[in-house]
């Protein structure tokens, strides 16, 4: 099991990572939309709009993305706080089709397994 968990860990920083270069190629466009409604005498409300629903999809998926890269570097150190923060992503990769829903059910394949559980509880101290 700790095979699948360290494959896991590395399909989610994968994800993180794709999620970070999604959010900072967001935030290149919305520059450039910000730039085009600054100089641009048209329809710079158009723009302004445009540039201003970049950013908000930039920082989503940054967030995100960091999120998923922090759970799978969690998940190969077997933090036990990244398992159950990789179950509350999983839940929300399960809507981003069709990879995250793929990712979401190996995650709850994995982390839901008896055997990793126990690899992630904490032993007993007395």
């Amino acid at each position: 099991m700790r095979s699948h968990i360290n494959l896991l860990g590395m399909l989610q920083l994968a994800w993180g990572a794709m999620g970070l270069l999604l959010g900072g190629s967001l935030l290149l466009l919305a520059t450039g939309a910000a730039a085009i409604a600054r100089t641009a005498p048209g329809d710079a409300l158009a723009a302004a709009f445009t540039a201003g629903l970049f950013l908000v999809f930039a920082a989503a998926l940054g967030v995100s993305g960091w999120a998923n890269a922090w759970a799978g570097r969690g998940l190969q150190q077997h933090r036990a706080a990244a398992r159950i923060f990789t179950l509350v992503l999983a839940v929300l990769n399960l809507f981003v089709l069709p990879f995250g829903t793929a990712l979401a059910i190996y995650a709850f394949w994995v982390l839901l397994h008896n055997d990793a559980r126990a690899l992630f509880e904490r032993p007993a101290t007395a």
